[in-house]
């Protein structure tokens, strides 16, 4: 039994040695992160010279196991990049609303302000979401919000057409 222990603990450091945390998150690679994890349960909420964590980059790539896998092992899911940026921004810009949602639902700061103040609502406007707007509003996103550029999700959304958004965020 020893042997076998030793022999496993090996094959993981081997696994997570050939593969970063950051490239197993983009990849959506579970067991990498699982044995990254096991030697070194910190490595989850590491940051990468441009400020990226493992669950901005899997949000970002669309790696919805991943961020199930991280969430549940509680990284931090309001952290942020260099511009301030934070998964929910990240995946609210690429307009993915199952990973959105699975955010939102696990705490993610729906009115969070990047260093322009932009906030998840202002992105999901700017890019066309209306089911990611939808739930951030029911979910308390603040359509008052004021980018650092004078405007409101609202106004990002009339500046790039997003009418039925834009009925949405008027009422």
């Amino acid at each position: 039994m020893k042997y076998i222990i030793i022999v496993v603990f090996f094959t993981y450091s081997i696994v997570a040695q050939s593969q970063s945390v950051f490239e197993a998150s983009r990849e959506g690679s579970i067991d990498t992160l699982e044995a990254l994890y096991r030697i070194n349960n910190d490595t989850l909420n590491a940051v990468d010279s441009k400020g990226f964590t493992p669950l901005i980059l899997s949000t970002y790539n669309s790696q919805a196991a991943a961020v199930t896998f991280l969430l549940n092992k509680n990284v931090d899911i309001n952290a942020k990049d260099v511009s301030g940026n934070t998964a929910l921004m990240g995946v609210c810009f690429k307009g993915n609303f199952e990973i959105a949602k699975m955010l939102i639902d696990n705490g993610a700061n729906v009115n969070q302000q990047n260093y322009n103040n932009a906030t998840a609502l202002i992105y999901a406007s700017t890019f066309g979401h209306l089911d990611i707007v939808t739930y951030l509003l029911q979910k308390g996103a603040d359509k008052e919000i004021i980018d650092s550029r004078g405007n409101t999700a609202l106004k990002h959304a009339q500046m790039q057409g997003n009418d039925e958004i834009e009925a949405l965020l008027k009422f």
